[in-house]
């Protein structure tokens, strides 16, 4: 059950991160509230996730796969295709999560 919530809170935040550049720099109010609502169910379900997963583990994976994500939303929705070398920081980040699951919590 704690991964569902993490899966959870990754998804609130990647649908949060995504909706940003709708809001049009805060000014239009349903995006804006799309944003707020997606973070606080994040950091919620986040914390609940915590109670089970170590917080390195669990913060590696939420921001690694949140990263990615929005990369992928970027270069889908909005036409924003990454380069060679933000393709290899995505990379980066993803062996990154990798190699701190495998090594575990202190």
């Amino acid at each position: 059950m704690p991964y569902v919530l993490l899966a959870l809170a990754i998804a609130a935040e990647v649908c949060a991160t995504s909706c940003l550049k709708l809001t049009d720099g805060y000014t239009r109010l349903w995006p804006t509230v799309a944003v707020a609502a997606g973070y606080v169910l994040s950091f919620v379900l986040l914390g609940r996730a915590l109670t089970r997963i170590p917080v390195s583990v669990a913060y590696a994976v939420w921001s690694g796969a949140g990263t990615a994500a929005v990369v992928a939303i970027g270069a889908l929705a909005f036409g924003e295709t990454p380069g060679r070398s933000q393709w290899a920081g995505i990379a980066l980040v993803v062996v990154g999560v990798v190699v701190i699951n495998v090594r575990g919590a202190p």
